[in-house]
């Protein structure tokens, strides 16, 4: 049943804006549906997108408590440019303080599998909780930002959650993104003018070379196919 209805959006939609397909999905899924933000620049497009849709549009975002201040000051900036208020989610501070206290603070660079442990509780299971009471989800996954994410589809089927997911940029280009920020006066992180074109933690995110993969600043020290936190795993 799911596949049939996500084949029908993809075989629908595929050749129109992100625009005509929010429209469509934010009037069908009504306060059902809402958009993952990172407040990376793709979602600060489906941001800007969305509540020229409908200013009460469903926005979160997880703070995972390891972030940038830049990152803090544009969560604040853009709730003042849109007259909004972005749903903030925690991790659970308790496995929080057991994990550090059995593994330490930076424990994700001693291996993959303390990596994800930590990924999982700060952004996985938040995560889990913000998808509560929703049929479908909206992020700003595009292809062409890593090897991880070249087969995604504009709409899936998320059977980790049992959610239609929905990339509405999938196909965009880096250019396209930046080009309507700037056309629509878009608050954008401003390490983004310092070399990181992929923003998440602050220990896990460095600054990259002008030309690299935009995701190899994230999680460095581990092999390009193994650089994603598991919310976007097929």
């Amino acid at each position: 049943m799911m596949n049939s209805i996500v084949n029908e959006l993809n075989q629908k939609f595929s050749a129109e804006t992100p625009e005509v397909l929010l429209h469509y999905l934010m009037n069908e899924y009504g306060n059902k549906i809402a958009l993952s933000s990172s407040l990376g620049p793709e979602d600060q497009v489906l941001t800007d997108m969305m509540l020229k849709i409908n200013k009460n549009a469903r926005i979160f975002t997880l703070d995972t408590g390891r972030l940038f201040p830049e990152t803090y000051s544009l969560l604040d900036k853009t709730n003042i440019h849109y007259g909004i208020k972005i749903r903030v989610y925690f991790p659970d501070f308790r496995r929080v303080e057991e994990m550090v206290s059995a593994d330490g603070i930076n424990l994700f660079y001693e291996s993959i599998e303390k990596r994800k442990l930590c990924c999982r509780l700060r952004k996985l299971e938040p995560l889990s909780r913000a998808f509560t009471g929703l049929d479908a989800w909206i992020c700003g996954l595009r292809r062409e930002q890593s090897v991880t994410r070249h087969d995604m589809q504009l709409v899936e089927w998320d059977e980790t959650n049992h959610l239609i997911k929905i990339n509405p940029l999938i196909d965009w280009t880096e250019k396209q993104v930046w080009d309507y920020i700037h056309e629509h006066h878009v608050p954008y992180n401003s390490l983004h003018n310092d070399g990181f074109p992929s923003i998440g933690c602050q220990p896990c995110t460095r600054a990259v070379n002008v030309g690299d993969d935009a995701r190899s600043g994230r999680w460095w020290w581990e092999a390009p196919e193994h650089r994603e936190c598991g919310l976007h795993k097929k």
